[in-house]
C-alpha cells in the first residue's frame, strides 16, 4: 500500500464518510512550469487524523513527495511533483482507512491547466522605464456594472457616494470601459490598488488587508472581470501590475481565524506595532528588540503579521505570487510596504518570479527618508552584509526631496530645485536607478495639485519633470485634471474619478464640465505622455544634468537618435538661457522645438518665470525638413 501511496497520485479532501468540504491551496496548477514542485495546503472543515486516515490520487503525472499534518488538524500539507506530461484537467482522489481505498473517486477544487500558448508576448513582459504608468483605485475609478454594487457573504454592505470611507461601487468593468481614455492618455501600463478579495467590515475601498488569496473580490467582478480587463490591456499593447501585499493579511482572512499554526503570524504578548522605522534593519548599533519591531510589529491592529520564517507561510505566499503572474496574465509586480518583511524571504520571492518569468520586474514600496536608506532595500552598490535583489523602489527621494522643494522652496545653496539635482546625484549607489517608480503623488499621499498649492504653474513643471527624468512615471488617477486633496483625512486623496458614475456633473473622460484650467492641464499630460511614450532619448537613454543657477535647473536626456533638454526655471523672474552654457549636449545643435507647442528656438532664448520647456533640439537642416 505505501507503494501505491506513495508512487502512483494522491490525494486529498474530503474523506466521504466525515468530511463535506475540502479546499486547496493554490486552487490549480500548471503543466510545464519551472515551479514543477508544489506545496498544497488542504484545508477540511473537520479535525484529521493522518494516522489513521489516507487520501491518494490516481492522477496521471502527479507524485506525491511528502503529506504533514500541521498543528491544527483542519489542515495537511501536501507536497507534490507535476510531470512534464501530466494529464490537464480536474484531480480526482480516493480517500481510505487505515491504508485500505474505499471505492469511487472524488474530484477536488485543484486542477491542472495547460499555460497560455501565446505567454511569451502576452504577459510577464516588465514594467520599464518605456513605460508610463496609471495608478487607480478601481473602487473609486468607475462604476460599471451596478450588480455586483453589494454581494451577499460580505461583511461591508456599505454603498455611500457622500461617505469618504464607504463603498462606492467602482468594479474592473468600469476601468475596462475606459481603457481608451488612458491610451489616449498615453498610458502603457495600469496599476491598480489591490484587487484581491478583502471581506473585511469597514475600510475596504483600499485593498490591502486581504480575505482570501485565490479569490478575486466579487465587488470588482471576481476573478472573470480581472482576466477581461488582462487580456484587454494586451490587446492594446499594455500591461497590467499587480500590488503584493506579502506583509500582511485581514483579520478576517480564514488563515488567521482558523491558522494551520500558532508560528504563522507574528504573535506579542500584548498588541505592537511596527515601529514603522527603517533604520534598525542596517544600522550597524541598532538592538534586537528595535529591529524585531520594525519587521515583525503589525502594520495595524486589523492587519496580522505574516511570519515568513515558517516556511510554509513562505511558501504559500510564493506560489501565490506565481499562481497569479500564469492565471491572470501580470507584467510587473508592485510589492508594497517592503521593509516590513523578511528580506532574505523577498529575496527568494523576487528570485523565483524572475526565475519563471525572467521579463518580469518589481520595484517595493521603500517609504523611507534619504537616497541611502532606499537604495539598501534594492540592487545596489553599497557593500552591506544584506543585499537585496529588488530590482527597484517606489522613488520617494525625488519626492519628498526633489520635485516638491524645487517647486516649493525658494533657492537656495541647498534648498529649491538644488535638492532635487542633489538627490539625483546620488543615482550612483544604486544598480539601476532607471528601474525606480518616479511619482508626484499616490493613494497615500496628499494630491500633488494640493502639495503645490493649487498652483498651476508649478504643476506644469512637476508634469514636465515626471515625463523627462530617469526611472519609470507613475501618474495618480485624476492628477491630469487636477483633482485636490489632503491625508488629514486620507479619503481627501481617494475620491471619485470625475465622469465614472451616472449622473456626474463633471465628466474627465468626455471632457464634459472641466474648468478651462483642467483641460488644459489633461492635455499638456496627454502630450508629454505621448511624447516619451515615443522618445528613445527619454525612455532608454542617458541622463545629464548642470548645477542649477539661480533657480534654474537643466538637464538633457539623449542618445545617439535624439536630444531632449529640459529646462526649468523656478525662480520668480524669467532667464537667459544660451546653448554655449551647455556646450556638451548642445554641439551640433541649433534650434530647440518645444514638444508642446511646437515653437522654435536658436542658440538663444529666455524662459519664462515659473516655466519648464522640454525642447528637443535639432539642427537647421533636419528642422526644415518637417
Amino acid at each position: 500500500m505505501k507503494k501505491i501511496l506513495f508512487s502512483t497520485l494522491f490525494f486529498f479532501a474530503f474523506c466521504f464518510f466525515a468530511f463535506s468540504q475540502v479546499t486547496v491551496y493554490p486552487s490549480n496548477w500548471w503543466v510545464g512550469m519551472k515551479h514543477n514542485k508544489v506545496q498544497l495546503l488542504v484545508k477540511l472543515e473537520e479535525d484529521f487524523d493522518l494516522k489513521k486516515e489516507s487520501f491518494f490520487t490516481f492522477h496521471k503525472g502527479i507524485v506525491i513527495n511528502k503529506i504533514i499534518q500541521l498543528e491544527n488538524k483542519h489542515y495537511l500539507i501536501v507536497d507534490i511533483t507535476i510531470a512534464s506530461d501530466a494529464k490537464i484537467g480536474k484531480v480526482q482522489f480516493s480517500s481510505g482507512l487505515n491504508g485500505t481505498p474505499f471505492a469511487g473517486n472524488f474530484e477536488t477544487n485543484f486542477e491542472l491547466k495547460p499555460r497560455r500558448a501565446n505567454r511569451s508576448k502576452d504577459f510577464a513582459q516588465g514594467v520599464n522605464s518605456t513605460d508610463n504608468i496609471y495608478l487607480l483605485m478601481p473602487e473609486r475609478f468607475s462604476n460599471g456594472d451596478k450588480s455586483n454594487d453589494k454581494v451577499a457573504g460580505m461583511l461591508d454592505h456599505s454603498l455611500d457616494r457622500d461617505s469618504m470611507y464607504l463603498r462606492h461601487g467602482g468594479d474592473l468593468q468600469g476601468v475596462i470601459n475606459h481603457l481608451d481614455y488612458l491610451q489616449n492618455l498615453g498610458i502603457t501600463t495600469l496599476w491598480m490598488t489591490p484587487v484581491l478579495e478583502n471581506n473585511q467590515p469597514n475600510r475596504t475601498e483600499h485593498g490591502y488587508a486581504f480575505t482570501n488569496h485565490y479569490s478575486i473580490d466579487p465587488r470588482f467582478g471576481g476573478a472573470a472581470s480581472y482576466k477581461k480587463l488582462s487580456d484587454e490591456l494586451h490587446k492594446r499593447g499594455m500591461k497590467l501590475m499587480q500590488d503584493a501585499v506579502y506583509n500582511h493579511i485581514g483579520d478576517k482572512h480564514i488563515l488567521f481565524t482558523d491558522a494551520p499554526a500558532k508560528d504563522w503570524f507574528h504573535q506579542w504578548d500584548k498588541f505592537t506595532k511596527t515601529s514603522y522605522k527603517d533604520q534598525p534593519i542596517f544600522d550597524p548599533y541598532s538592538s534586537a528588540k528595535d529591529r524585531k519591531i520594525t519587521q515583525n510589529g503589525w502594520f495595524t491592529e486589523q492587519m496580522p503579521d505574516w511570519n515568513q520564517g515558517n516556511p510554509y507561510v513562505a511558501n504559500f505566499l510564493i506560489q501565490h505570487a506565481i499562481w497569479c503572474v500564469e492565471e491572470f496574465g501580470v507584467d510587473g509586480w508592485r510589492i508594497d510596504t517592503y521593509l516590513y518583511n523578511d528580506l532574505e524571504f523577498m529575496n527568494r520571492c523576487n528570485k523565483a518570479l524572475t526565475d519563471e518569468y525572467p521579463k518580469m520586474t518589481m520595484f517595493g514600496e521603500t517609504w523611507v527618508h534619504g537616497v541611502p536608506s532606499q537604495a539598501y532595500y534594492t540592487e545596489n552598490n553599497v557593500n552591506t552584509k544584506f543585499k537585496s535583489n529588488l530590482q527597484g523602489a517606489t522613488d520617494f527621494q525625488t519626492l519628498f526631496y526633489g520635485i516638491q522643494p524645487a517647486l516649493n522652496e525658494k533657492f537656495g545653496w541647498t534648498e529649491g530645485v538644488n535638492k532635487l539635482y542633489t538627490t539625483l546625484a546620488f543615482d550612483y549607489l544604486y544598480k539601476n536607478p532607471n528601474r525606480n517608480c518616479i511619482m508626484l503623488d499616490n493613494h497615500d499621499l496628499p494630491r500633488s495639485f494640493t502639495s503645490f498649492g493649487e498652483d498651476i504653474a508649478k504643476m506644469k513643471m512637476a508634469f514636465g519633470w515626471l515625463f523627462t527624468c530617469r526611472g519609470i512615471p507613475q501618474m495618480y488617477y485624476g492628477s491630469e485634471v487636477l483633482m485636490k486633496g489632503g491625508t488629514n483625512p486620507d479619503g481627501w486623496v481617494r475620491l471619485d474619478f470625475p465622469g465614472g458614475w451616472d449622473g456626474d456633473k463633471k465628466n474627465a473622460f468626455t471632457g464634459e464640465g472641466l474648468t478651462a484650467d483642467e483641460k488644459m492641464m489633461q492635455d499638456y499630460v496627454k502630450t508629454l505622455a505621448n511624447f516619451r511614450k515615443n522618445s528613445s532619448a527619454i525612455t532608454t537613454g542617458k541622463m545629464m544634468q548642470y548645477v542649477p543657477k539661480d533657480g534654474v535647473y537643466v538637464y538633457f536626456r539623449y542618445d545617439d537618435k535624439q536630444t531632449v533638454m529640459c529646462v526649468m526655471n523656478t525662480d520668480e523672474k524669467e532667464h537667459d538661457i544660451s546653448f554655449d552654457d551647455y556646450s556638451e549636449r548642445t554641439k551640433g545643435f541649433n534650434t530647440a522645438t518645444d514638444i508642446v507647442n511646437n515653437s522654435s528656438y536658436q542658440y538663444k532664448f529666455t524662459i519664462p518665470a515659473k516655466t519648464m520647456w522640454v525642447l528637443e533640439l535639432k539642427t537647421l537642416e533636419s528642422d526644415n525638413k518637417h
